[in-house]
């Protein structure tokens, strides 16, 4: 897995570019000067022509963490052979562990994995196109569960960019993930209030202004803590604090269950999902909200779609059961 970490590898901050010393020798010898590649894209930068995207660094691993973070987290991000994790197996696993504190700073890295896996069957074109990882790869390669393990068990929290999908292909591998509390770096945070165009790893990355190998495990996961770390106008918080904020706190999901059909549009409009009861969800439309808009959401569903003081089933979820399957 070292590979995977080659383009984290430090790079230089001076270049070397040819000029020619006079006219009159511009055909003769040119000699090297150098150039502080961080002074010129500054410059560029300066004349608000230009736009640079400077290479994402891997922060250091360090041996003894500041103890005024003592929380322990998490960025985990797995590569599958497809999008079912009942039928689909992951192939490779990335975990960067980091340490926090309560007031959702964050403050050290501590540790990293990558592993890949070969799975029971050959890895589709498609997903070889995606993530660059074939066949030859994976022969013979296992992830390390003992060393997953010494990462995940401490863990007071695991983030993924998609904690709906992650989640279930994790726990469907091992049972270290199960009693886990889970964030998501999607849905727990308001990027757009943020001032980004999207919530793809790709385009954080980007108007962070930085660049990186996307779509291999590890590389991905020091991408996200970068992006969780950073501090943009307007917001006066990190991403990394308003997602930990929003994993302290309790949700409800509401299942409109035999809700007339002809209301099905205005359910779809306030946000509902349709689940046909093939995850374990109720066949019903649904909506997961903070438990404080629960009162409010009942009197919508009895005024405006079942029009009598109907009970629909509810879950109240804490970040030990959401994005879980089902």
């Amino acid at each position: 897995m070292t590979s995977q970490l080659d383009f984290f590898a430090s790079s230089g901050k001076t270049a070397s570019v040819s000029i020619g010393r006079s006219p009159a020798r511009a055909r003769g010898r040119q000699e090297e000067v150098p150039v502080d590649s961080e002074a010129m894209a500054r410059h560029l930068e300066s004349t608000g022509d230009y736009r640079i995207l400077r290479k994402l660094q891997a922060p250091p691993i360090v041996k003894h963490p500041r103890p005024e973070f003592p929380r322990r987290g998490i960025i985990l991000d797995t590569e599958t052979t497809g999008l079912n994790y009942r039928s689909d197996e992951i192939i490779e696993i990335g975990l960067v562990a980091f340490t926090f504190n309560d007031d959702g700073q964050i403050g050290d890295v501590t540790d990293i994995y990558g592993g890949l896996q070969q799975p029971s069957v050959s890895i589709p074109p498609e997903i070889t196109r995606l993530t660059r990882i074939t066949d030859d790869m994976v022969a013979g390669q296992v992830i390390d569960r003992d060393r997953m393990n010494s990462l995940i068990e401490p863990a007071d929290l695991i983030i993924a960019h998609n904690a709906g999908f992650d989640r279930p292909f994790c726990e469907a591998f091992s049972p270290v993930f199960v009693h886990k509390a889970w964030g998501c770096s999607v849905a727990e945070v308001d990027w757009s209030a943020r001032g980004f165009e999207g919530s793809k790893l790709g385009y954080l990355i980007g108007q962070s202004g930085y660049f990186h190998d996307g779509h291999r495990a590890v590389d991905d996961c020091f991408a996200l803590l970068e992006v969780l770390a950073l501090q943009r106008a307007p917001a006066v918080t990190t991403p990394f604090s308003e997602l930990h904020a929003a994993s302290q706190l309790s949700r409800v999901r509401i299942y409109a269950e035999n809700s007339p059909f002809d209301m099905k549009d205005h359910l779809k409009a306030r946000g509902y999902r349709w689940s046909d009861g093939s995850d374990g969800r109720p066949k019903s439309w649904w909506v997961e909200l903070p438990e404080e808009k629960f009162d409010e959401e009942l009197h919508f569903l009895r005024n405006e779609i079942y029009r009598w003081e109907a009970d629909p089933p509810i879950r109240r979820l804490t970040a030990f059961d959401r994005f879980r399957a089902g």
